[in-house]
């Protein structure tokens, strides 16, 4: 079983901080599907819906002493700090207080560039929480996950309007499947779970098989709805207004900054990336298309499939 360690039977536990987002709460539910003990740490645990058998905590990343009590008795943790002017003094404490309490394994979730983006705030804080496991001389496995497909649930209206709105560029994007990270970030913490001691430190870049652009993405569309739909470009004049409207200036700042990346360099994986994660989960990596064939139906505008 995946919950009990080799050290005299003891049950192991991971503590999920930043299990109840988008991506968090996917990586909870494989490791409870899983049958991985699993704790979740929550602001307010009442108002969430956790798995079957997953130990809801009260706690605050704010809030040090809570995450002193998630910690106790948890002996690996997974973090997911949120994009927020705070995120690097966040990350910080969790990593610090992680130390303190013996995990044997840390899994934290940073991004592809991180280490090249450095004047977009999220990337510059995950870069710098990178080098705080590293200094801490943390048991821990950095990942790197690019740009999810889900993030383009966003502008719903914009493609079955005739547009793909999200400013992804020319240079290229690997654009990843958020239930293929899930699935990799819970692989990882099961290792260093179930293995005899802390492991050493390890980087994975969670990347998906094929480079998008602005153009192609819209290709699909196009292709998926069989209606025409074109990329807006890459102007991101009008991106702050929008994005500053739903998720406040800051956020919207910081995102007009990530965009200027994409613009920049891409966001590409290193050579053999897709083909390591290929090996890890023993199937091929989602494709654009797929996610965009599923999407277009549970939207209802995409055609019923023959049946001859």
């Amino acid at each position: 079983m995946s919950d009990m360690s080799d050290m005299g039977g003891a049950i192991m536990t991971v503590l999920a901080v930043g299990g109840t987002g988008n991506i968090g709460s996917l990586v909870v539910r494989e490791l409870a599907g899983r049958g991985t003990r699993v704790r979740a740490l929550s602001r307010d645990p009442d108002k969430e819906a956790f798995p079957s058998g997953v130990e809801p905590v009260r706690g605050d990343m704010m809030d040090p002493d809570s995450l002193r009590g998630a910690l106790d008795g948890a002996s690996t943790m997974f973090l997911l700090s949120p994009v927020a002017p705070t995120e690097l003094g966040m990350a910080l404490v969790a990593l610090a207080l992680a130390r303190d309490a013996g995990v044997r394994g840390v899994v934290y979730f940073s991004m592809i560039n991180a280490n090249r983006f450095l004047d977009c705030p999220h990337a510059a804080a995950k870069n710098a929480a990178e080098l705080a496991i590293a200094r801490l001389d943390l048991p821990a496995t950095i990942l790197r996950p690019n740009y999810f497909f889900q993030n383009d649930l966003m502008i719903k209206d914009a493609i079955l309007g005739g547009t793909y709105a999200m400013p992804i560029g020319s240079v290229g994007v690997e654009m990843v499947d958020a239930r293929d990270i899930a699935e990799v970030a819970a692989r990882e913490l099961m290792r260093r779970e179930e293995a005899a001691g802390p492991l050493p430190r390890e980087l994975i870049e969670i990347v998906g098989p094929e480079r998008m652009t602005g153009d192609m993405a819209a290709s699909i569309w196009s292709e998926v709805l069989q209606r025409r739909v074109a990329y807006a470009g890459d102007d991101i004049s009008g991106l702050e207004a929008k994005v500053g409207a739903m998720n406040g200036p800051w956020i919207a700042y910081d995102q007009v900054l990530m965009f200027r990346g994409f613009h920049r360099e891409g966001m590409l994986g290193s050579a053999g990336s897709a083909d390591r994660l290929t090996a890890m989960l023993g199937r091929p990596l989602r494709r654009y298309r797929d996610f965009a064939t599923e999407t277009a139906r549970e939207w209802g505008r995409q055609p019923p499939e023959a049946t001859c």
